[in-house]
């Protein structure tokens, strides 16, 4: 019944029911081993379809809704949370691959608007012809979509100078199940009540679909660039340099602290088993000499922890080859399939200055000492990457030899670590979940997230989607899914 539908409202070319396919949309990168190796324990959708334009995403919304039919919204299936994973069996991917219209760049008023599936690396593209930058780049930039990074309140490599996604959406075009279009419209600021951007922006696709996006843009100076490197003795004294920067009224586009194990992956050939801090200034030539001042007198404060500085281009080479293509992901999926491994995972949080030191100890002692299974792990460790006036964020980064079955990789090794690693963030006042979002595999602590605050999210819920039809366990925790897919 739901395929026959389908064909009376879109063309043959909209709809996928390819085997291959329906299984690959099946899950995200979160479950990317037993994904490759052919093993996932969830239900694949019925069907994939590409809408045309707005209209038709709201028909097939309405369609989904009056018949109870989960949606999973998508677009640059870069997600890592499970927020992509089908967790019912009657199940339509809703993808945003024909949304992909770059619709006006406007310099003058300094932003572009865009449909949902355009590839942020395209509009980036577009942009440098004119002098112009996103000011945004996750490591996913060659195949993430717009749609997808303002949905999962994606962030960027530059935002301590640019800021998050959440920073740079000037409006916005979503479609709610009951098939209303709301459009946001594009102004620079207003106190017209509460900032309505924010029911769609890091929705997960759990309350609405988003269709389009004006995004500021800004000037791009990439002659200026200038690249830092520091090793130091723990990672304190670069949380403590990178906070003298910040709370001083600086924004170094990048500044970042690496433990001494996560160091050892991106810069073996010079961290010297030291931590490795990384500054670059950007932006106009002298907003970067006095950024660049600003950095020297924090290293200079902190001196006693600081070993040496090292060559600024070492630092550039390896910021250049940092983001990862297409290609990138399907040789991983390669090399998953044949050697039985991959690299593990990452965990990322936020907590203020003080607190974010003794979440990482904390995390790094009890993963160390609680998990059962902390014989096979090959790495741990972890890297603060996007600092804030009042704080900055943690990646916990670990590897692990696997030594079970590949559908079981998840809950025998990396579900049990990021749990400690929640436990402790939430028990210290910060947050589980810096930018990756919450996704379906830590929705189980949402309410301890929230708080007293879960009410509001809740009730917004209850507003959009009273019918339960978007992204079913996305964000709001689903029992009956938990116990499933995550127990």
């Amino acid at each position: 019944m739901i395929l026959k539908t389908l064909a009376g409202m879109l063309s043959p070319d909209q709809i996928n029911i390819n085997e291959d396919d329906l299984y690959d949309a099946a899950a995200d990168r979160y479950k990317k081993y037993a994904k490759a190796k052919k093993v996932l324990d969830v239900p694949s959708p019925i069907a994939i379809v590409y809408p045309k334009n707005t209209e038709q995403v709201s028909k097939l919304l309405m369609f989904c809704n009056e018949h109870g039919i989960n949606v999973i919204p998508r677009g640059g299936k870069t997600a890592t949370e499970g927020g992509l994973e089908t967790w019912k069996e009657n199940t339509i991917v809703i993808d945003a691959l024909n949304l992909n219209e770059i619709i006006k760049i406007d310099t003058y008023n300094a932003q572009a608007t865009v449909q949902a599936g355009v590839a942020l690396q395209d509009l980036e593209d577009e942009l440098r012809k004119v002098g112009f930058t996103t000011g945004h780049s996750p490591q996913s930039k060659p195949v993430a979509k717009l749609g997808g990074l303002v949905s999962t309140r994606s962030i960027g490599q530059f935002s301590t100078l640019y800021g998050g996604i959440e920073d740079m959406v000037a409006g916005l075009e979503c479609v709610f199940p009951d098939g209303h279009i709301s459009r946001i419209k594009n102004i620079p600021r207003r106190a017209g009540g509460p900032d309505i951007r924010h029911i769609a922006i890091g929705n997960e696709g759990s309350l609405c679909f988003i269709t389009e996006v004006t995004i500021k843009i800004f000037r791009y100076y990439p002659e200026n660039n200038k690249f830092y490197g520091y090793l130091v003795k723990d990672i304190d004294t670069g949380i403590k340099i990178l906070r003298e920067v910040i709370v001083n009224g600086f924004k170094p586009s990048v500044s970042r602290i690496y433990s001494e194990e996560d160091a050892a992956q991106h810069f073996y050939h010079f961290y010297e088993n030291k931590c490795v801090l990384v500054f670059l200034a950007e932006g106009p030539k002298g907003i970067v000499q006095a950024t660049g001042d600003a950095i020297e007198e924090a290293v200079a404060k902190f001196g006693d922890g600081v070993v040496k500085q090292v060559d600024g281009q070492l630092i550039e080479d390896w910021f250049n080859h940092l983001n990862w293509s297409q290609k990138d992901i399907d040789d991983e999926v390669e090399g998953m399939i044949e050697n039985d491994s991959h690299s593990g995972f990452t965990t990322e949080i936020s907590a203020d200055w003080e607190t974010i030191p003794k979440i990482y100890y904390n995390v790094i002692e009890r993963v160390r000492n609680d998990f059962s299974r902390a014989h096979d792990i090959t790495m741990l460790g972890g890297h603060s990457s996007h600092s804030y006036i009042n704080g900055t964020n943690m990646y916990f980064v670990y590897n692990y030899d696997i030594h079970c079955a590949p559908e079981d990789e998840m809950i025998i090794y990396h579900h049990p670590i990021q749990k400690i690693i929640v436990e402790e963030t939430l028990k210290a006042g910060g947050s589980m979940c810096h930018h990756h979002g919450i996704g379906k595999y830590r929705s189980e602590w949402t309410l301890m997230e929230h708080g007293t605050a879960y009410y509001m999210l809740e009730k917004l819920k209850q507003a959009f989607d009273p019918k339960g039809i978007m992204n079913y366990g996305t964000i709001f925790p689903q029992e009956e899914g938990i116990k499933k897919y995550i127990k």
